[in-house]
C-alpha cells in the first residue's frame, strides 16, 4: 500500500525554500560548496544550484559525492575497501552543503562527512534533506528540511525523481518485519 506523500509541485516548493534557507543562512552565497549525495541527491542538489544561481546571479560550485566506500556496513561487502574520492571541486575553507533525499539513521551523512574531510578542511559542513523521516541512530541532523515526515520502522519512505524515475513524488509503503 502507497501512499502520496509530496507531488511535484510539493517538492519543487520545498527545494525554493531550501535553497531560499541557504541563501539566509549563509548570508549569501560567497565560498558555498554544493554537494549531491549520490544518487537521489545528485538532481535534489543540481536542482537546488540552479535555483540559487538564478536568485544570486552567482555560479556555484557543484559535484558529486559517492560515500559508497565510507558506508559503516561496507565490511558486509568486502574484506578490502578501496577509498577514493573523486571530487573535483575544492572543500578547503569552504562552507560545504551536503544534499540528500532522505535522512533516517544518520549513516549516510556520517559517511558523507568523512568522505568530504578527506578532501579538505571545510570552515563548515551543513546538510539539506527533502525527507526528514526520524529514527536517527547517529547524534546528527539535517540544517535545511523539505518535510518532516514521522515514519515507524515497517515504513519505507521512497523518493521519486524525474531525473531517476520519470516523474517527481514522495511515497510511503508499509513493508512487512
Amino acid at each position: 500500500m502507497s501512499k502520496i506523500l509530496l507531488d511535484d509541485k510539493a517538492i519543487n516548493r520545498a527545494l525554493t525554500r531550501i535553497a531560499h534557507e541557504i541563501i539566509e543562512k549563509n548570508k549569501g552565497v560567497e565560498d558555498i560548496v554544493i554537494l549531491g549525495i549520490k544518487t537521489r541527491g545528485v538532481p535534489l542538489a543540481k536542482r537546488i544550484v540552479k535555483k540559487i544561481e538564478s536568485f544570486e546571479s552567482e555560479s556555484i560550485p557543484f559535484d558529486v559525492l559517492d560515500i559508497t566506500f565510507y558506508r559503516d556496513d561496507l565490511e558486509k561487502k568486502t574484506n578490502q575497501p578501496i577509498v577514493h574520492n573523486d571530487l573535483q571541486v575544492l572543500v578547503e575553507n569552504k562552507t560545504v552543503i551536503l544534499i540528500d533525499d532522505v535522512i533516517y539513521t544518520g549513516r549516510t551523512l556520517r559517511a558523507a562527512i568523512d568522505a568530504v574531510i578527506d578532501a579538505g578542511r571545510p570552515k563548515k559542513i551543513q546538510f539539506a534533506a527533502l525527507i526528514d523521516r526520524g529514527h536517527r541512530e547517529l547524534p546528527l541532523r539535517p540544517d535545511y528540511v523539505g518535510k518532516n515526515i514521522p515514519t515507524s520502522n515497517n515504513e519505507i519512505v521512497h523518493v521519486h525523481l524525474s531525473e531517476e524515475d520519470g516523474l517527481d513524488e514522495v511515497v510511503v509503503n508499509e513493508v512487512e518485519l
